[in-house]
């Protein structure tokens, strides 16, 4: 006979628990607001990890830990008085259902728009400037001033704890949907070789500090044209960084198998390794598309 299978009422009387004083876990009850940040930013990176690796069967765990971080700011704002998993629930089916007009025209979900009409056929575009007044009628509240909603900015709520790649992909994104954006592809790419030419002006200059500050300008330039390509930044930086240890890994294996020190084995011997292993890498596949949320 099968054990019962555990809900979302078992999770929830769980965290109650281990945040007991008297009952509850040592580790759990001292932890509060701060102390749990930097366990959701690991945990959203396992998922997405986990995602891009294809490995399945640990999804439904790293899942579950990063819904263990939703459950765990609800136990402090329940012990707190200022809200709890009800809450978060009720806040946020609310809101996508408002976001979602042409989905749920009466803004119940129990309404749905008129039959025959699919998903294919809502035109991208109204939806996504939908989306974008909706958010602008969010951040005016937010700011307190629901007369002005010009008073708020496209960018107020993009996170300041994003990875630095992933809020300027955001950022740019923000202002690119109100018509702050290159025509094309080939003004990012100038403004890309603009930059660089800026930087090797520093260097030439000897002016350390400009030429980081440049890079900086660089690096948020390629983000762009990441963003004119439907690429997400963080994606294809985090595929080049598994692509450069796969490839030195095998540097790495061919010096010790030829027992040649790594420290001594030179440029030279390391770079024809390093072509030998560009030869065994995988064809290159597509990046994921499609629009992200705003």
């Amino acid at each position: 006979m099968s054990k019962p299978r555990h809900d979302l009422d078992d999770l929830l009387a769980l965290m109650a628990v281990l945040r007991d004083p008297e009952q509850g876990c040592p580790w759990d009850v001292k932890q509060d607001w701060d102390s749990i940040v930097p366990h959701t930013l690991e945990e959203a990176y396992e998922v997405a990890d986990a995602i891009e690796r294809r490995a399945w069967e640990e999804l439904p765990g790293e899942l579950g830990d990063l819904l263990f971080q939703v459950v765990y700011y609800s136990q402090f704002g329940a012990e707190e008085g200022r809200f709890d998993f009800d809450e978060v629930v009720h806040v946020l089916t609310a809101k996508m259902l408002r976001r979602h007009p042409h989905v749920f025209p009466d803004g119940t979900l129990a309404s749905r728009r008129a039959p025959g009409v699919s998903a294919e056929e809502v035109e991208t575009a109204q939806v996504h400037s939908r989306w974008e007044s909706l958010k602008a009628e969010e951040r005016a509240e937010r700011a307190g001033d629901t007369r002005d909603i010009a008073a708020a900015s496209v960018l107020d709520d993009v996170p300041r704890t994003l990875p630095a790649l992933s809020r300027a992909a955001k950022l740019s994104k923000r202002a690119a949907r109100v018509g702050f954006d290159w025509p094309d592809a080939r003004g990012v790419l100038a403004k890309i070789r603009e930059e660089l030419d800026e930087v090797e002006q520093a260097l030439a200059e000897g002016d350390r500090a400009h030429a980081a500050e440049e890079v900086g300008d660089l690096l948020f330039a390629v983000t762009n044209l990441a963003r004119t390509l439907k690429a997400d930044p963080e994606q294809c930086l985090r595929a080049t960084n598994a692509k450069f240890e796969r490839r030195f890994r095998h540097v790495e294996a061919a010096l010790a198998s030829a027992r040649v020190p790594l420290e001594e084995a030179g440029l030279a011997a390391m770079e024809r390794h390093w072509q030998a292993a560009k030869q065994l890498d995988p064809p290159v596949q597509e990046p994921p598309q499609g629009e992200s949320r705003p």
